[in-house]
């Protein structure tokens, strides 16, 4: 369901061409700032978990701080989306659970799993083919054929991956295979998330969809660490795990979540995952000023095509409506 722009942000047939009234111009710009914010905050989480497996930390245990962490502000917010709901209904509790798992649970833990192996620009680039295999998704679940637009999306997204993924595999090899492989398994399971939250979202609400699944996230994470490693182990990581952990929980992680989501109220989807498109921008300047990650020629042309396939995407989808 895509959110609609506020009235008040549509310009009158009195005001001058190409103006808009003082109230438009501070939803748009304030828009444009949440959104741009959400993404860059977002995109940093790559940074952070790199950062943190200097200390010596694990996925697990990463994923698990950073949940407890998020935790809190995720019952707050779907407290608050829910004060005015109807409770759920048997059959949206469960479609909850499998979207908390596949979005946000899995999703997640591939994804750092990845970051141990490959770098957080290769990793970036990787994410952003979510919106190509949704594409894909619903063309094998529901025979609906991509329009040309679409097809030249992915024939460009995946050639920009491909080019960073051949310069990266040159320095490191196996290690870029196996991790390429498992960010790649991660963003087909967030496209899995968007796919499936299409019609859920129209039912129980953007915000409360959103915090329920990542609840459901939360809870995983944590029962998965309780599983396999010793709770007194959480306590014993080095000073840095968990300074970094606060910043990957807080600003990283419900940070963007509610920065995006009320920008897309201010500004529409299409602009907003426009804006969107500062997240690997910004994945790269952090992951060369503080990871000292290489970044060739090879890399910032893949980047530009991952770029402008995801554009190309959402042409596509804008098309379709």
């Amino acid at each position: 369901m895509t959110p609609s722009v506020p009235r008040e942000a549509i310009p009158t047939m009195s005001s001058p061409p190409g103006a808009l009234p003082t109230a438009s111009r501070r939803l748009l710009l304030s828009g444009l700032l949440l959104a741009g914010m959400g993404a860059i905050a977002a995109s940093g989480k790559a940074v952070i978990v790199k950062l943190a497996y200097r200390h010596g930390a694990d996925a697990t245990t990463l994923l698990a701080l950073r949940m407890l962490i998020a935790l809190p502000f995720f019952i707050a917010m779907g407290a608050w989306a829910a004060r005015r709901a109807q409770p759920l209904a048997r059959g949206d509790l469960v479609r909850v659970a499998v979207l908390g798992f596949s979005g946000y649970y899995l999703s997640s833990y591939l994804d750092f799993l990845g970051l141990q192996y490959i770098s957080a620009t290769l990793e970036r680039l990787i994410l952003y083919l979510s919106p190509t295999l949704v594409v894909l998704i619903a063309l094998v679940v529901l025979r609906q054929r991509p329009t040309r637009m679409q097809v030249a999306a992915l024939l460009v997204s995946y050639l920009g991956v491909l080019l960073a993924f051949g310069h990266d595999i040159q320095l490191e090899g196996r290690r870029t295979l196996v991790g390429s492989a498992l960010v790649f398994a991660s963003a087909f399971s967030y496209a899995v998330y968007l796919f499936g939250s299409g019609q859920a979202v129209a039912r129980i609400g953007a915000v409360r969809l959103t915090a329920y699944a990542s609840m459901v996230a939360c809870v995983l994470c944590i029962g998965q660490y309780l599983l396999l490693q010793p709770l007194a182990a959480l306590g014993r990581q080095p000073a840095p795990v968990y300074w970094l952990s606060l910043l990957n929980g807080t600003v990283c992680t419900v940070l963007p979540v509610l920065a995006i989501m009320v920008g897309v109220r201010r500004i529409g989807s299409s602009l907003a995952a426009q804006v969107s498109m500062l997240g690997p921008v910004s994945t790269i300047v952090l992951s060369v000023w503080l990871l000292d990650e290489p970044m060739g020629p090879w890399q910032s042309a893949g980047t530009v095509l991952v770029l402008l396939g995801v554009l190309l995407v959402g042409s596509g989808v804008a098309r379709r409506r």
